[in-house]
């Protein structure tokens, strides 16, 4: 009986790190959140950078980026990322006067996301000048 329980802890064990074999994403930014802090309007751009890298074992592919409102996505990484290598995803708030609470939406083929889809936050505030 203990063996028959052995067998089928490992099998478990041994699964669990099958499933997570592949392209895995990790970003530079603490809980992938870009912080723009307090701007003035007409003092800065508005242009940010979320930096990536593929920790996996398996070429990463990002087939989409979508944002939110006042927000638009200026570059994606289009070609595939390799293990090892890094990558960005380029956006531009709008600079509407007010407190920036934005969400973007990764897809990818990322094993160590639910369904390879990973949110990305903005955030701060834009001060008229």
């Amino acid at each position: 009986m203990k063996k028959i329980a052995t067998v089928i802890a490992v099998a478990l064990f041994s699964g669990i790190g099958f499933a997570q074999s592949g392209a895995k994403i990790e970003f530079k930014e603490n809980n992938n959140t870009l912080d723009y802090g307090t701007i003035k309007k007409g003092q800065d751009n508005g242009i940010r950078s979320f930096i990536f890298t593929n920790t996996g074992n398996a070429p990463l592919l990002i087939s989409g980026v979508q944002s939110t409102s006042s927000c638009t996505i200026l570059s994606q990484q289009n070609d595939t990322v390799l293990p090892g290598k890094s990558g960005k995803i380029e956006v531009k708030y709008n600079m509407v006067p007010g407190p920036i609470r934005k969400t973007i939406t990764v897809e990818s083929n990322a094993v160590n996301y639910p369904e390879g889809r990973i949110p990305l936050k903005i955030k701060g505030e834009v001060v008229a000048n």
